[in-house]
């Protein structure tokens, strides 16, 4: 019996103690940037450690721009370009994904991707560029963390 309680231990109870760790990580890195500007995104860390291998001394520099400095045209290209129901949805747009997903069946490999821009956000923020099942489900749940506590300006603002 002591050998089966240890394999639930580690085969159930570590993964979900593990899981629910990360989540709680990125709720409170969300919640913290309703009011605060991030730094970097784990998208711009990534591109500035590709930009070392070939130069180890380059940097990204970026400055901030708010929402309401933002061109009104660069917003609509944005999300007449990116996400067009980007208002209507609550971070995953569905059918979006039913249409990615027929037409990437039909050519047989990802021609089309059908994330949100909040969707893109959570994937620039926190997670890798990999694609993978385990990935977008992590993404899902990013982008209803910030739908949840973000207002649509906030996540837009961000994501640009």
């Amino acid at each position: 019996m002591k050998i089966m309680g240890k394999l639930f231990l580690w085969l159930v109870v570590v993964p979900i103690t593990v899981i629910t760790a990360l989540q709680l990580y990125f709720f409170a890195q969300i919640w913290w940037w309703v009011d605060h500007n991030p730094g970097t995104t784990s998208f711009m860390r990534q591109q500035e450690s590709a930009l070392r291998d070939r130069d180890p001394s380059a940097a990204i520099r970026f400055t901030w721009v708010p929402y309401a400095r933002i061109s009104p045209n660069l917003k609509r290209a944005i999300i007449a370009a990116e996400d067009s129901h980007f208002s209507e949805h609550e971070g995953v747009d569905w059918q979006s994904l039913e249409k990615a997903y027929a037409k990437n069946a039909k050519k047989g490999k990802v021609v089309a991707g059908g994330s949100t821009i909040t969707q893109q956000l959570a994937k620039n923020l926190f997670l890798s560029g990999d694609r993978s099942y385990v990935r977008k489900a992590q993404e899902f749940v990013i982008a209803y963390m910030l739908e949840f506590w973000m207002d649509k300006e906030r996540i837009f603002e961000i994501y640009l």
